[in-house]
Formats: C-alpha cells, structure tokens, sequence
C-alpha cells in the first residue's frame, strides 16, 4: 500500500501505540471511531507485525472488512492471514462479494476452497458465482448485492424492504425492479420513491427503458457507458435479461486507473507483470528484454540501412551531423499521434466511422508541422552555414519524416485496433525505432537523390 508523506490527516500514531500498549480499549474505540479507511489502512501497515496484530484484535469484524476493501491483494492476504479462525470466517463473511471474488482471482485452487469455506454457505455461493467470469468482464466486476423488488410492490412495500437489505447493500440510490422471473423490467430512484405515495404500485414510478449490460461485455466498454450516462451504478443482465448483479462507479473508477497504467506501461514497452516498482531485477529484467531484443534487430536493421548510404555521407559528411535530428523529430512525432489515437480509443471519441477522417486529419497536421520545421531548418542552415542548397535538402527531408512519422503513429494503432488487437501494444518505443527507419531512408535517400546538387 502506498504511503504518503504529506497525509491528509493527522494519524494519531503515538495514541494509537499507547492505548494498544496499555489495552486501553475505550481510547482505542475513540481513536478510529471517525476514521476512513483508507487512513486505518495507512495505520496499519505504518505499524510493526506486533502491534498490526494487536490492532486487529482491537478492530471490529465490520472494521477489518472495510479495511480489507481499501488495500492491495498482498495486503488483503497479509491482514487475513493474521486473523484468528473464528474472527476470520466473521470478517469474510461482511467483504463485499466482489471484492472477495477479486480477493481470490489468481490464488492457488487449495488457498481459494480453504477460504471459501470459513464463509457462510450463501456468501460463498455469491463469491463462486462470480468466479466464474472473466475478471476483465462485467460479470467479474459486478456485486450481488444490491436492492431489487418486485413490480407489483407498492410503495410502502418497496421502502420496508429497502430498510431490510439497505445495510448489506453496495448502493441505495437505485431500486432495480424484476418480475416473476427475475428479468429486468425497471429502475426507480431513491428520491423518486421517498416523495411517491405509499399506495401507489412501483411499477407506475419506474423507468423502464433501462441501461443495462451483458455479463460478458468488457470492463472498458462498461466504464465508457457509465461515463456516459452518469450513472452510479449499472445493472448486468443475462441472456434473457434476468438480474445477475451492478457494477458501481467506485469499480469503474479502479477500472480507468488500471487500464491507464496498463496504457503507460504498454507505450513504455514495460509488461503489466512489472507494476510494481520495486520488482525483482532478474525478473523485471527478464520480462523486459523480448521487447528489447526485437528494438535491438529493428536498430541493427537500420544500421545495415545507413551502411548503404556509406558513399553519400563519405562524400557529404554533413548530412550526418543532423541525422540525429531527423530520426528524433520523426520519433517524437509519431508518438505524439500514438497517445492521440490511444486517448481517442479510450474515450470512445474515436470510432471505426472516423478512421479515415482521423487519419487525413492528422496527415494535415503533419504536413503543417513539416512545413513550419523545414523552413525553420533551412533558415538556421542559411544563417550559421551560409549553404542554401544543404539547408533545402535538409528541410525537404524534414519535411517528408515528419509526414511520415506522423501518418505511421496513427495508422499502426488504428490498425491494431481493428484487428481487435490493443493499440497501446504499438508502444513509444516500438513506433519510435520504426521512426528511425523510415526517416534514415527517406533522409539519405533524397541526399543521395540531389547529390550532385549539394556538391
């Protein structure tokens, strides 16, 4: 878990150790009474394994669970290993069904049944349940529970049974309403049922075109939904539009931060195993050098490419003093359109419909970008150099990288997303390389074009 030198909050640290010292449990209760979670948890782990342990004997079953909801996987296994069996079962028991089936993701199959089975039967049916989907889908990051009723419920009905589940339930600002079947009929909001008459059926107040998703659609996709219609939270449905669970906005949001980080990862040529900062080096290293081996050929490719250029640049030594600067810009360029496309895909802005609008878009911004820089580098030329003809050839080069640089960081993520493959994949290094090459090429291959001309 991440700590912050700079807290928000004043953690009573040295209180905290004293009452724990002491076993004072009054001072203890008045300690964390009022505090969040998240600043529990910067107590917890701020403190030494003797004192972490005495503080969970101090904490409530309800306590630990929120505590549990609030850290990292590693952490969530380090607080419930140091439970007792009983406090343990009563604490998995109150984690929220998708926070445990999150919990479990990835464990070994031993660990997973071993926790299942300190739970009651019905929570570790729900938890079971959710298992079964893909972590990445909806169905992996609903929860089961929420409010639902049915849609011959009046009012009154629907508001005493809203007090019964309201304790357990992820959110109350939604009432989702069902049939016999249990299939999805309408949606009514807290507000609108408070200010309803108590005789009055839900079903004359609800909304019935509702917004749900399938079980199977990506987390994605349900983040740029829900970013759209500014819901709460959204229902998931199956097949036949029964009920399965909702997906809240606080999911969602942890949804965005991961697919951000795995965006900035992916454009670094970094893998997703690698997250953590302090990584292992042989393993961070390990997962780092196929990325690094295919740039490695791709640079010894354009190596051999100026080799061929070797009779130009002997007799124009010039033209490599600024080959540095034509692969760079190039580079630069490209991955500037890279992140442009990236953030267009994330958003949902930009669609399959766009592509080639998107794509002629950008080919103008290159040219734009190209021109200013040419001219710019054969005015510099012109003035320190006092040579025209090598500032013209220069720009032109300049001017056709850029162009290219830019056209490349847009059409190779675009393809790869159609391709159904993630564009991040199209990574800062890898279009960066692919830069190098085609501006070297372009570069000597007009210098050799227009020799005669510079000699």
């Amino acid at each position: 878990m991440e700590t912050s030198e700079h807290q928000t909050v004043a953690l009573p640290m040295d209180a905290i150790k004293l009452a724990i010292q002491k076993g004072n449990k009054a001072a203890m209760r008045q300690l964390l009474e009022e505090l969040q979670p998240y600043d529990l948890g910067q107590i917890f782990f701020r403190l030494n394994g003797v004192y972490r342990r005495q503080l969970l004997d101090f904490l409530s079953p309800e306590k630990i669970a929120e505590l549990v909801e609030e850290v990292e996987k590693t952490e969530q296994l380090e607080i419930l290993s140091a439970l007792p069996p009983e406090k343990l079962s009563r604490v998995l028991n109150r984690v929220p069904s998708d926070e445990m089936a999150d919990l479990l993701e990835g464990l070994e199959e031993q660990k997973v049944q071993t926790l299942l089975k300190k739970m009651e039967q019905a929570e570790a049916d729900k938890v079971r349940a959710l298992l079964d989907y893909p972590g990445d889908t909806a169905g992996g990051k609903m929860t089961t529970e929420y409010i639902s009723v049915y849609d011959h419920y009046t009012v009154e009905e629907a508001i005493q049974y809203l007090r019964q589940e309201a304790p357990t339930a992820e959110t109350v600002y939604y009432i989702y309403v069902i049939d016999g079947d249990d299939r999805l009929v309408g949606v009514v909001s807290l507000r609108e049922l408070l200010i309803a008459q108590p005789d009055v059926p839900v079903r004359e107040i609800m909304y019935e075109r509702v917004i749900s998703v399938p079980a199977d659609m990506d987390q994605e996709e349900v983040a740029a939904i829900l970013g759209r219609y500014d819901f709460l939270a959204i229902p998931v449905v199956d097949d036949e539009n029964r009920l399965l669970g909702i997906i809240t906005v606080d999911d969602i949001l942890d949804v965005l931060i991961e697919e951000a980080q795995e965006d900035i990862a992916k454009l670094s040529a970094v893998s997703r195993a690698e997250k953590e900062v302090l990584a292992s080096p042989l393993a961070s290293a390990r997962r780092r050098i196929p990325w690094l081996m295919l740039l490695l050929f791709i640079g010894v490719l354009t190596s051999k490419l100026v080799g061929f250029f070797e009779d130009t640049i002997s007799r124009l030594t010039a033209l490599a003093f600024f080959m540095p600067m034509v692969a760079g810009m190039t580079g630069n360029t490209g991955t500037q359109s890279l992140a442009l496309v990236i953030r267009g895909i994330a958003s949902g802005e930009l669609t399959r419909d766009k592509y080639g609008r998107f794509i002629l878009q950008q080919a103008s911004v290159g040219l734009i970008i190209g021109t200013v820089c040419s001219l710019l580098i054969v005015g510099v030329l012109y003035g320190m150099e006092n040579d025209l003809r090598l500032g013209i050839v220069v720009g032109f080069s300049l001017l056709l990288t850029l162009l290219i640089g830019t056209i490349a960081g847009t059409v190779i993520p675009l393809l790869l997303h159609f391709l159904k493959v993630d564009p991040a994949v199209a990574s800062g290094p890898l279009i960066t390389t692919l830069s190098d090459v085609f501006s070297l090429v372009v570069y000597f291959g007009i210098a050799t074009l227009c020799l005669n001309f510079l000699l």
